[in-house]
C-alpha cells in the first residue's frame, strides 16, 4: 500500500500568493516529484454576498475588522470534506497570540499526515470559528505581519524540508539548530585565510583542519553551549533543566 503524500491546506484570501517560493529549491523539487501536496483555497469564494466580504466590524467596537466565523467556516468543511486522512491532520490559526513555534512541534507536524492552516488577516478571527474548529494558535515571533501568509509559508518550509528524501544528507538535520536544545555552532570552509575589507586576515580554527574527528566533535559542542548561553539565554535555562533532569552537567 502507497502512503499518502503529506498534505498541506491553506485557507487564505490571496491564494495566488502560493506556492511562491515554496516552488524553488528542495521544498519546490519535493512538491514536483510528490512528495508533499499543497492546496489552497480562497476563503473569498465561501462568502455569502456579491462583494465576497469575508470581515465585519468587531462587536464592542474598535479599529479595524474581524474575520467572519461563517465564511471561515464553510472555507474550512470545504477544504476536509471527504478526506480520511483529516481526522489526523491538525488546524492550525497563524496568530501573535499563539504558542511560540519550536523545532520539536515542526517536527511532530513533520512526522504526521499534514496539516491545515488558517491565514488570518485585518485585526484577526472571530474567536467563536477558532473555538469550534478546536485550531491550535500558532506564533512564529514576537511581531506582527499583514497576513499569515509569510507565516503559512515559514512553517510548511519548516516541516516539509524534514519529510523523507527532501534533504540529501539526513544526517545534517540533526545538528541543527534547535534539534539538541541548542543553537548550531559556526561553519567554515574555504579560503582558510580570509582577508576581510579591512585587511585583517581571518584563519579557519586550527581544530577544523586537524582531522581529530571526535576533537572536532567536542569543539563543535563547547561552541554550541557557548553562543546558546551567550544569546539565547531562554534556551540556556531550558537546556540545564533538561540536562539536569538526566543527572548530566550543563
Amino acid at each position: 500500500m502507497t502512503m499518502a503524500p503529506w498534505q498541506a491546506t491553506v485557507l487564505t484570501i490571496f491564494p495566488e500568493m502560493f506556492p511562491g517560493p515554496l516552488n524553488t529549491s528542495l521544498v519546490g523539487k519535493a512538491l514536483t516529484e510528490g512528495r508533499w501536496g499543497l492546496e489552497t483555497i480562497d476563503m473569498r469564494d465561501h462568502a455569502a454576498d456579491r462583494h465576497r466580504s469575508v470581515d465585519d466590524q468587531p462587536f464592542g467596537g474598535g479599529p479595524g475588522m474581524v474575520m467572519r466565523p461563517d465564511v471561515i467556516d464553510l472555507a474550512l468543511a470545504a477544504g476536509t470534506a471527504d478526506r480520511i486522512v483529516d481526522q489526523a491532520r491538525p488546524i492550525l490559526y497563524l496568530s501573535p497570540r499563539g504558542r511560540p513555534l519550536e523545532q520539536r512541534a515542526v517536527r511532530a507536524l513533520a512526522d504526521g499526515p499534514g496539516m491545515v492552516v488558517l491565514c488570518g488577516r485585518y485585526e484577526g478571527v472571530d474567536q467563536r470559528v477558532v473555538d469550534a474548529w478546536d485550531m491550535e494558535e500558532v506564533s512564529l515571533g514576537d511581531f506582527v505581519l499583514s497576513g499569515g501568509e509569510i507565516a503559512a509559508m515559514a512553517l510548511l518550509d519548516a516541516c516539509v524540508r524534514l519529510l523523507p528524501g527532501v534533504v540529501g544528507e539526513a544526517d545534517s538535520l540533526t545538528e541543527e539548530s534547535f534539534e539538541l536544545g541548542l543553537l548550531e555552532y559556526p561553519h567554515y570552509t574555504r579560503p582558510r585565510v580570509w582577508r576581510d575589507r579591512s585587511g585583517e586576515e581571518r584563519a579557519v580554527p586550527d581544530i577544523l583542519l586537524s582531522g581529530h574527528h571526535d576533537k572536532i566533535a567536542d569543539w563543535r559542542h563547547q561552541q554550541a553551549l557557548a553562543v546558546t548561553q551567550k544569546r539565547r539565554p531562554d534556551l540556556w535555562r531550558r537546556y540545564e533543566a533538561a540536562q539536569r533532569r538526566r543527572g548530566v552537567e550543563a
